[in-house]
């Protein structure tokens, strides 16, 4: 018997990059891009490299250098293993038995854009842990929903020393349009922090633009900023507050359907982001989208640290227009289709 699983990106819409620094945000899947996984029983245990994302052979130096610059030098082949591991280590910690004997060979494919803030590689973790979770038969009921985002976040923090926060394991474990509020007393005290699921059908039509091979790191993005937050710097505590505040307005104008509210506050949140972290940090490309997309009167703001951005579509969008302008740039331009499933 073949296990298969399927974990689609996600866009955060409102309140990031809050949601590292104890603040709310408001985040959707969508069913355009997603990491699958097949696992099998098997005599010993195997995990495949991709041809693609894990090649060991190339045709030239040159390609070898192409592929370099546009993948990095990690495929998904260590998140699969290092999603095993903990996943091992957390059963073990935690008494929760595993099949005696039980090896598998496990596969992945992905087709989620790299580095641009859709949560490819935490896709494919999410969707490592539930085959993994299948597999052994193990339910909710002994990994609760609300924890498995932080088992999640601890494969690529703790084992592979990647720095990543909770919003794209919180929305890639629950599923459609979350709310989430991380406020610190909440998570010291509970391990997990408050997640609401909202209804899809709040949500207009979203638009998603993207830089394809992009090279962008979060870190690059945060630590700065991670460091000014640590030591009590008021400026960025109260940004903090205030990207909160927009995805605590954000549930709001979702639930009485007020649209152009929502696409305000979508620009008052990349504004503020900008403000914060200063042009040099967001980046040319990054800023020629959302100048693109204001140009043609849609709201603009980042899904996630940088590469992509997202906005309300609004009704009289010319989107075949609008595609080939980002297009002629070099861009990548869709309507979304979000998605209740996993």
């Amino acid at each position: 018997m073949i296990i298969s699983c399927a974990t689609h990106a996600r866009m955060g819409l409102l309140g990031n990059p809050s949601d590292g620094f104890g603040g709310q945000t408001i985040t959707v899947q969508i069913q355009d891009f997603a990491a699958t996984m097949r696992l099998w029983e098997s005599p010993r245990l195997e995990i495949k490299h991709h041809p693609v994302h894990d090649p060991s052979t190339f045709d030239s130096l040159e390609e070898l250098h192409r592929k370099a610059q546009e993948d990095g030098y990690y495929g998904g082949t260590r998140l699969v293993y290092a999603a095993c591991k903990h996943f091992y280590e957390y059963c073990q910690d935690n008494g929760i038995k595993l099949r005696d004997a039980a090896n598998f060979t496990a596969d992945y494919d992905t087709d989620v854009p790299r580095q641009v803030g859709l949560g490819g590689s935490s896709a494919i973790v999410v969707c490592a842990l539930r085959c993994l979770m299948r597999f052994h038969g193990i339910d909710e009921e002994q990994i609760p929903l609300r924890l498995q985002p932080q088992l999640a976040l601890a494969v690529e923090r703790d084992e592979l020393g990647i720095s990543a926060g909770l919003q794209d394991r919180v929305a890639q474990v629950y599923g459609g349009l979350v709310y989430m509020d991380f406020d610190a007393d909440h998570m010291a005290a509970h391990g997990h922090g408050r997640y609401e699921k909202l209804s899809l059908e709040l949500l207009p039509d979203l638009y998603l633009a993207y830089i394809p091979h992009s090279t962008m790191t979060s870190g690059r993005a945060h630590n700065p900023i991670r460091f000014r937050y640590e030591q009590g710097d008021m400026e960025v505590i109260e940004a903090m507050g205030q990207f909160a505040e927009i995805a605590e307005l954000g549930r709001d104008v979702l639930e009485r359907g007020d649209v152009d509210a929502l696409g305000e506050l979508m620009d008052r949140n990349f504004d503020l982001r900008r403000e914060l972290y200063g042009d040099d940090v967001i980046g040319e490309q990054n800023l020629e989208m959302v100048e693109l997309a204001r140009g043609f009167g849609l709201p603009a703001k980042f899904t996630g640290s940088g590469g992509a951005i997202t906005g309300v579509l609004t009704s009289d969008a010319d989107v075949p227009a609008i595609r080939k302008a980002f297009e002629d740039r070099g861009y990548r331009f869709l309507v979304v289709t979000p998605t209740g499933n996993g």
